[in-house]
């Protein structure tokens, strides 16, 4: 049998070739174990972090109020009550907690930034045109027209002292550093029923929740879930989120819309998941 023997004529280059070759095993290595490894390690310590940080609260949902009603706008020129959009419209209160675990106001718990934003609203029915944004607190309780919110995003300005409070202009979205007043919203679902007119004979049309029964609304059609996130940036820059989600149902045990024209319900919070998160 033969001996055959390898010669390599250029040792130079068959030593970098295997240089290479090692390099390159080497970085598959670590990309399929160490830095797989290396990832699972700073996520959990990211984790351990975020927990840690959560210990204590420091922003929570104290309660929400939920005023609900209903409207008729009149478009025929005479006003005669031939021409007419119906709408419904909850107004809502967000009170926030940050004196839980606190005896006095510092840069923890207090506001530097507000904004609300991944509004999502979920309908039994797809009548008239829904949508969420602020509204002025000095009229809860009062049909008053809003808007789609630019970028569905509701940016709110902060008031810091006793003077710009006094000169504030409460038609824009406005909250408190200390979280002394609440989160005002108003949802609205537009046009439900357009070119509604009265039954002949009839002079009169309830401008409340009663309009709903009167045009043959149902109630149960009307159902919605709405849902969107509280950013909050306090004084020492650390970000707080909290994830609202509501069911609302303009129906009660007291018949209220049929009987009073409204709806008005306060939902108490309490426990953990009323807490805001914090994220940095």
């Amino acid at each position: 049998m033969k001996n055959f023997k390898f010669k390599i004529k250029n040792v130079k280059l068959a030593f970098v070739i295997l240089i290479i070759a090692l390099f390159v095993v080497f970085l598959l290595y670590y990309h399929f174990v160490f830095a797989e490894s290396f990832a699972r390690n700073d996520f959990a310590n990211q984790m351990v972090e975020i927990s840690e940080a959560n210990e204590k609260s420091v922003f929570n949902v104290q309660k929400v109020l939920l005023y609900s009603s209903a409207n008729a706008i009149d478009n025929s020129e005479s006003q005669a009550l031939q021409n007419m959009s119906i709408c419904q419209y909850t107004d809502i209160s967000i009170y926030i907690d940050n004196m839980a675990n606190a005896s006095e106001l510092t840069d923890e718990n207090t506001i530097k930034q507000l904004y609300i934003d991944n509004i999502n609203i979920t309908s039994n029915s797809d009548k008239g045109t829904k949508l969420l944004n602020y509204k002025n607190p000095l009229n809860f309780g009062k049909y008053e027209e809003i808007e789609l919110p630019q970028n569905n995003r509701i940016d709110f300005n902060i008031v810091n002292t006793n003077v710009e409070n006094e000169n504030y202009d409460y038609s824009k979205p406005t909250f408190y550093t200390d979280c002394s007043n609440p989160i005002s919203l108003g949802y609205m679902n537009k046009d439900i029923l357009t070119d509604y007119s009265v039954s002949e004979g009839t002079t009169s049309v309830s401008y409340n929740g009663k309009v709903l029964q009167e045009a043959g609304i149902s109630l149960d059609e009307l159902k919605y879930t709405l849902s969107f996130k509280i950013h909050i940036i306090n004084n020492l820059n650390e970000e707080f989120v909290y994830q609202m989600s509501m069911d609302v149902d303009l129906n009660d045990e007291n018949n209220g819309m049929a009987t009073n024209g409204y709806v008005y319900k306060t939902q108490n919070t309490q426990g953990t998941q009323y807490q805001f998160f914090r994220v940095n």
